[in-house]
């Protein structure tokens, strides 16, 4: 064999070695892409069940529903202390009124007083003398406007005494009473509304 012919023959193993070598790559390269292809079609991209468009939506409803809570939150924390507010300013406008009438009836019972004092001095002959009708007549009438104010008078002679609602200015030793009896009333005392504006100014016995 000659030169030439080896030369030919090494070429052409060369040849058919590059050829194999190529098959090789081609088969392993199409059985890769089989396999990528198939593990697609038994496990295929997991896709949202909803569309983009829905998820979007649910999100701004969350979103919405939040601030809905909070504006409804904050109007109940608004009407809580309105509420309390009004309550608050009720009681302060009533605590005033009550003062500003017992300040007023205050002064007002000398008046009544007074007319006591003067029918209590006339004589039997004189009443029916038509001033002191008049007098006795506006007296009642003063009278019936305190009562309906919630003024009462407090009772005094025969009841027990009792410091919450008397002041005793003078003591008397008097068989005839029990322990601590009031036996006699100087000043009459007066409450409004269940509460003394006035204690009854007596004498208490033994």
């Amino acid at each position: 064999m000659n030169m030439e012919e080896k030369l030919q023959e090494e070429e052409t193993v060369q040849q058919e070695t590059e050829e194999e070598n190529t098959e090789n790559v081609e088969e392993n390269t199409n059985e890769e892409e089989s396999k990528e292809l198939e593990s697609a079609e038994e496990n295929p991209p997991k896709r949202s069940i909803l569309p983009e468009g829905m998820t979007k939506k649910k999100k701004k409803k969350d979103k919405l529903e939040e601030k809905i809570e909070e504006l409804e939150d904050r109007v109940k924390r608004q009407m809580a202390e309105f509420d309390n507010f009004r309550k608050r300013t009720e009681k302060e406008k009533s605590h005033m009124y009550e003062v500003g009438a017992r300040d007023i009836i205050e002064k007002i019972l000398p008046v009544v007083d007074n007319f006591e004092r003067g029918l209590a001095s006339v004589p039997q002959e004189e009443k029916e003398n038509p001033v002191i009708e008049g007098m006795d007549k506006i007296y009642k009438q003063l009278i019936t406007v305190l009562t309906d104010l919630g003024v009462a008078p407090i009772e005094a002679v025969g009841q027990e005494f009792d410091p919450n609602f008397h002041n005793a200015v003078m003591h008397v030793e008097d068989e005839e009473l029990g322990e601590n009896i009031i036996a006699e009333e100087f000043q009459k005392g007066y409450t409004y509304k269940e509460t003394v504006i006035r204690h009854s100014m007596v004498k208490v016995a033994n």
